[in-house]
């Protein structure tokens, strides 16, 4: 049986290739797509086909698929397998790639993989998915060079010549250098190619090597490398030994995944990654286990409305108003949020400046709620020719949109000092609170209006 490697639906060809049961023709037929295609077809494979498909092709091949598929269907791939064979996968990915899935995957599936690895590849996938993932030791890998200081430049060059199978995937621009395991140096290798073999490796190192500590957060590591153009830097434990090396690339994939993952929250997706190719009833519990708890808020804003059912009886023109105001705060909240969001991300802002971040809100809330207020009056005025529809209509979308700033601005803060995730929490209280108080004023400033404002 064959395939068209150019058809349309690769996945389909792919589906047929396995379960035809052609370990061959599967290969053939991955060799000859581009990659990009490799990655949709295997994520449009049911959970089981992806992972007979990891069971028909070779470790190393089966590593490269899990490499770059999404995380959730890695894992699920590992699960499913016997656990000598996702061992014999696990080993042929990247240290840090590694302790990513072995922290996703459960206890006892983690602990049945482990226990088939070599001993030293299980110490140091443990040491290494101890450690958070948005710290140094949790993006560091471990696949570097490193020499004792003692080396002379010919015992490097005949050891990498001797090696070069293995160093293949290795970070190769530097080799460290090291005494008793403590960083001493930084060997740019290109500089061995003009030295005599037998000096030694101290003598033509860059001493004193920058280097960051274990538990360096992501956000200092992205400050690190925006001041210096190093393509990775050395991590090292509190007695100086060096442990790893994390990159430049592992610390912007980092911070793509934290913000793609708080976006998600703000979406009201939780429960981590979601995929389309996930069981049905997976996604929708996911869903709907905060689209319930929005229910309930919404419930409670618009009970606002249910007070003043006789004010909007009287002047209909208020119903057409209040989406608006309650849309437009709700848009100036979310811009403080995300404002909070970003420098707390950044460190450019403490938990404990709520003062100070809401003096600058109202600030610019005050300015914008003049000038939106002025707007949506004289729009009131010209459409129902009643100034004091537009007094209060530009009145309550003025004071709701220094609410919704102040709102936006201070809750990230609050959330983060009380321990909670501002992302996932930040968007409904700000939702929920400018809705009530937006329509409150309105409601509220017209019912005292009433007599000169009913048609």
């Amino acid at each position: 049986m064959s395939a068209d490697p150019g058809e349309t639906r690769p996945w389909e060809a792919l589906e047929r290739l396995i379960l035809a049961g052609s370990r061959s023709e599967v290969r053939e037929f991955l060799d000859r797509i581009p990659v990009d295609d490799v990655v949709l077809a295997v994520s449009r494979l049911t959970d089981s086909t992806r992972a007979r498909l990891a069971e028909r092709l070779t470790p190393e091949r089966a590593a490269e698929l899990v490499e770059n598929i999404p995380d959730a269907q890695a894992v699920d791939v590992l699960e499913r397998l016997e656990p000598e064979r996702s061992a014999a996968i696990l080993e042929r990915l990247p240290s840090d790639e590694q302790a990513d899935l072995l922290g996703d995957l459960s206890r006892s599936d983690a602990d049945a993989i482990l226990s088939e690895m070599s001993a030293e590849g299980a110490d140091q996938a443990r040491a290494l998915s101890s450690y958070p993932d948005d710290v140094a030791g949790g993006l560091m890998i471990r696949e570097y060079l490193t020499y004792p200081e003692s080396y002379s430049a010919g015992q490097v060059l005949e050891n990498l010549r001797g090696n070069a199978d293995k160093y293949r995937d290795f970070v190769v621009q530097y080799a460290y250098v090291t005494r008793n395991g403590r960083l001493r140096g930084v060997l740019r290798l290109r500089d061995l190619l003009f030295e005599t073999p037998g000096r030694e490796i101290r003598e033509i190192m860059l001493p004193e090597p920058l280097s960051v500590p274990e538990l360096f957060g992501l956000d200092d590591l992205r400050v690190f490398f925006e001041r210096h153009p190093f393509f990775g830097v050395p991590v090292v434990d509190s007695q100086g030994r060096l442990v790893g090396i994390v990159t430049r690339a592992a610390v912007e994939a980092a911070r793509a995944d934290r913000s793609d993952s708080d976006y998600l929250k703000t979406q009201g997706i939780v429960g981590g990654e979601e995929l389309r190719t996930m069981p049905l009833f997976l996604r929708s519990r996911r869903r709907l286990a905060w689209l319930s708890v929005n229910i309930g808020l919404n419930i409670l804003a618009a009970s606002v409305i249910a007070l003043y059912q006789e004010t909007i009886a009287a002047v209909i023109a208020l119903a057409v108003f209040l989406p608006i105001i309650s849309d437009m705060s709700g848009c100036s909240g979310n811009q403080a949020v995300a404002v909070s969001m970003r420098e707390l991300t950044l460190g450019l802002v403490r938990p404990n400046e709520v003062l100070r971040v809401w003096l600058k809100e109202v600030s610019v809330g005050t300015i914008n709620g003049i000038a939106l207020g002025v707007l949506i009056a004289g729009a009131a005025w010209l459409w129902k020719g009643n100034p004091l529809l537009g007094v209060v209509v530009g009145a309550a979308m003025a004071v709701n949109t220094i609410i919704a700033v102040s709102i936006g601005g201070v809750v990230p803060l609050v959330l983060r000092r009380l321990n909670m995730d501002p992302a996932l929490a930040s968007g409904p209280i700000l939702t929920t609170l400018t809705d009530m108080c937006g329509f409150f004023l309105l409601l509220s400033l017209a019912t005292a209006a009433m007599p000169l404002m009913a048609p």
